[in-house]
């Protein structure tokens, strides 16, 4: 069973949600990660999405932009990413860490290279924002070979069919985009995510995630009624970016901390 199924697992008994925080690797600065890392586990992350650094981010919005700028100006590439989960498995064997990025990285390392490092490093997961689910059975393939969760992304406008794809491939959970648009986009319809939950739960028996426009308690606590996980990217890289780097960890840790609490105050999981 992997970490990822475990928490989920674990969450379950405990009739409780799951916060799952983004972070892009190497944002501020590549020797600050692993604490940052804990810092997030400390403040109640149960599973930790590391972002991969790309030059050309289509799907992230402004703020995810200029992490991944400030990332590359350390020249952090996809080596130096499954290097930082290794350094945070040296204390932590349990919070399961899901890489999220692009497929360019990937194709340059070759599926089985990056795989095999992946796993070893632990890496638990593996979200590539533009593997459509029709064109990645040989990409799922390798993942399972070295028992790494394939994660995929759903949005409002996902055609039946491709829901249906995602179902046979999908593993550890799924991310629901919950608008349209970028990471960081504002104006969330609850009433559309719950419908939209409904409609994939016909299909999907794992876990479903829900992000994009959580920003504070309110929305944090309001979505984790609906989603067995709430995904919180853009708040907490604006966090970092607007604070001093003596006190980049004390921020973040008080903001997920609160993030945290709101995801409690929510009702039992589904």
């Amino acid at each position: 069973m992997s970490r990822i199924t475990t928490v989920f697992d674990k969450l379950r008994q405990q009739k409780r949600k799951a916060l799952i925080p983004f972070i892009t690797a190497g944002d501020p600065e590549p020797a600050m990660m692993t604490s940052l890392m804990h810092e997030l586990v400390k403040a109640g992350a149960d599973i930790i999405e590391l972002g991969v650094p790309f030059s050309d981010p289509m799907a992230d919005g402004p703020s995810i932009q200029r992490a991944s700028e400030r990332a590359l100006k350390h020249h952090v590439c996809l080596k130096d990413v499954l290097t930082m989960v290794e350094d945070f498995r040296k204390n932590n064997q349990s919070t399961p860490v899901v890489l999220m990025g692009y497929a360019n990285p990937i194709e340059a390392m070759g599926y089985e290279t990056f795989a095999a490092r992946a796993k070893e490093c632990g890496v638990d997961g593996v979200l590539t924002v533009d593997y459509p689910p029709e064109e990645s059975a040989e990409w799922v393939k390798y993942l399972r070979r070295h028992k790494i969760d394939a994660i995929f992304l759903l949005s409002p406008t996902t055609p039946q069919a491709r829901i249906a794809h995602v179902a046979q491939l999908a593993q550890g959970y799924v991310y629901y985009v919950s608008l349209k648009g970028v990471t960081g986009s504002l104006n969330l319809d609850l009433r559309d995510v719950a419908n939209k939950l409904a409609q994939l739960r016909s299909h999907i028996s794992i876990p479903i995630g829900v992000g994009f426009g959580i920003r504070d308690r309110t929305t944090a606590k309001a979505v984790a009624e609906l989603a067995d996980a709430v995904v919180v990217g853009s708040r907490i890289v604006e966090e970092i970016e607007k604070s001093a780097k003596t006190e980049v960890l004390s921020n973040v840790y008080r903001l997920v901390k609160s993030l945290r609490t709101a995801v409690d105050e929510a009702g039992p999981a589904h």
